[in-house]
């Protein structure tokens, strides 16, 4: 039989206008599905004109400005209801849905579905509830000794996975999905038993875990900064913008 992480994966990222989920909006977005390890995916891409000032850093990471989502870009409501939609898809179909760093991609779409929808990812996903795996959580916990930093680009490096245009949706997605693979292989042992539906609720304990123990290292540090355990989606909206 087939291992879960050589079998059908979807992906999805995000690029937005800036890093809280509250109150900053999706630029672009794209969807990656791939039936098995090797095979061709199917990609689809959203270009967003957010509706709000795009700030210059934010450009300076994606490249996306705001006269060419402006030109180029479509409105976010259309476009929040299509994402939604494609994911219940994939949850419908049985595939995992890839996502670095889940609580940021989901929680922003979440937030851009109440603001534009005034619906909510979790009513998209009813009858096909989320499946996410989670390449920062997985290699938190399984190599949880190993020093430096985490972010996607330091996986790719780490697990030998191209990433060729670093902060476009797609690329972002596909190497996510390619980093989840090579996790896979490398702690097999340890994976290859769970299904994903098991591999999902473990790592909502996972990554509450690693929460408390970033809290604790703050703390210690003196920083007042707060890490939200939830995962894969933050259930509570503070503001509405």
């Amino acid at each position: 039989m087939t291992c879960w992480y050589e079998g059908p994966l979807a992906a999805f990222d995000t690029e937005t206008t800036g890093v809280d989920v509250e109150t900053d909006r999706i630029v672009s977005a794209a969807v990656v599905v791939q039936q098995g390890a090797g095979t061709r995916p199917r990609v689809t891409r959203w270009l967003v004109n957010p509706g709000i000032p795009v700030p210059e850093e934010s450009t300076a990471v994606h490249g996306l400005t705001e006269d060419h989502l402006q030109r180029n870009g479509r409105w976010p409501a259309p476009v929040m209801e299509e994402i939604a939609r494609d994911l219940a898809e994939q949850g419908a179909a049985g595939r995992p849905i890839v996502v670095m760093n889940a609580p940021f991609d989901l929680t922003i779409l979440d937030r851009e579905l109440r603001r534009h929808r005034a619906s909510s990812l979790s009513r998209y996903m009813e009858g096909s509830p989320l499946c996410v795996i989670d390449p920062r959580v997985l290699d938190k916990h399984l190599d949880r000794y190993r020093k430096g930093r985490r972010t996607l680009t330091d996986l790719c490096a780490h697990y030998e996975v191209e990433l060729a245009e670093a902060h476009d949706a797609a690329a972002d997605a596909q190497a996510a999905l390619d980093v989840v693979r090579a996790v896979g292989r490398r702690f097999a042992a340890r994976l290859e038993r769970l299904s994903p539906a098991e591999l999902h609720t473990l790592q909502a304990v996972w990554h509450a875990a690693q929460a408390r123990g970033l809290q604790a290292w703050f703390a210690k540090s003196g920083s007042p900064e707060a890490v939200d355990p939830a995962w894969p989606l933050r259930p509570e909206l503070r503001t509405a913008a």
